[in-house]
């Protein structure tokens, strides 16, 4: 099943309800870039983009959440860590 999800992740410095709602998906997308997988094939698996009617707003997407992934692996996950999630 395909979460839905926005154009572009977060940007913040702060954890958002967006980030909390799909972390399951970051998850997902450093496990496949640690693989070496083809974001081609990720971005058709994980948000269900057809890649050959919308290569642009594939990489878009992949690249926005990609980064909010590894974002959240570097420094965000400390705010899951705290009890007001501030």
């Amino acid at each position: 099943m395909i979460e839905p999800f926005d154009e572009a992740a977060p940007s913040a410095d702060q954890l958002t309800e967006y980030d909390r709602d799909h972390i399951k998906l970051y998850a997902r997308l450093l496990d496949a870039a640690e693989d070496g997988a083809d974001w081609r094939e990720v971005v058709e698996i994980l948000f269900g983009i057809d890649l050959a009617k919308e290569p642009q707003r594939a990489r878009r997407i992949h690249e926005s959440h990609l980064a909010r992934a590894r974002w959240m692996a570097r420094s965000g996950y400390r705010h899951l860590l705290r009890r007001d999630g501030s």
